[in-house]
């Protein structure tokens, strides 16, 4: 008998750590590149000394200590970031070079997705200082088992439900009274709410052409505080 109620409790115990896998909190954004003919004119990384800083100590040029913080992520950034870490992401050359930048977001697999976003780094006063910001890049990839839909930075049909701007950041996130809004391309691209539990969510940064699908930034973009409902990752 005790063999059986021990076999059971171990039963019992994987079982509830498949429920927790399966609709588990966001805790990881994997970068990584998408190039098939090895072209090498992508990247995609974590650095440290690039995020959107949040209490971040220094010395000025008279020796005189301090503290910064950018507006734009003052409220809180992610609590196991003591690097100042930002993500890069990167694409030189031909737009329709068959390449990209992108970040695997983990640990959402079994989730109703009631928030997105990210802080991006731009500048306030020229939109094509900081990070390329186009429709299409960067971009959320969000899979569900009800479908497939986009994000993207600018998409003129999909703002941003709020944006907070800083000095050097903006925070852009998606997703008002708990529903999100992406761009359904099955549907004709029509915006449509987000529905069904997550199968996987991606961000991918594959323009290039600088100003040809939004304030350009070069090909480049930096990121922070990656967020999905509300959990925030800014590190590798």
């Amino acid at each position: 008998m005790r063999t059986r109620i021990a076999v059971l409790s171990i039963a019992a115990f994987f079982a509830a750590g498949a429920v927790a896998v399966a609709a588990g909190t966001f805790n990881d954004a994997h970068p990584q590149t998408s190039d098939p003919a090895h072209s090498k004119l992508v990247h995609a990384s974590w650095e440290s000394g690039i995020g959107c800083p949040t209490g971040a100590s220094y010395v000025d040029y008279s020796g005189n200590k301090g503290t910064y913080s950018d507006p734009a992520c003052s409220a809180g950034g992610d609590q196991r970031d003591h690097e100042n870490d930002g993500l890069l992401l990167a694409k030189t050359g031909p737009e329709n070079n068959n390449a990209a930048a992108q970040v695997t977001l983990n640990n959402v697999k079994g989730i109703a997705l009631t928030e997105l976003g990210y802080d991006i780094r731009m500048s306030p006063n020229n939109p094509n200082e900081g990070s390329h910001c186009g429709a299409g890049s960067p971009r959320f990839e969000i899979t569900t088992t009800d479908g497939f839909w986009e994000i993207g930075c600018s998409s003129n049909g999909n703002l941003p439900d709020s944006t907070i701007t800083g000095d050097q950041w903006e925070r852009l996130r998606w997703g008002s009274g708990g529903q999100v809004m992406g761009v359904q391309p099955s549907a004709s691209y029509a915006v449509t709410p987000i529905t069904g539990t997550v199968k996987s969510i991606q961000i991918v940064f594959d323009e290039s052409t600088p100003g040809l699908y939004g304030p350009d930034g070069e090909g480049v973009a930096i990121l922070d505080n990656i967020d999905v409902n509300g959990a925030l990752v800014g590190r590798g």
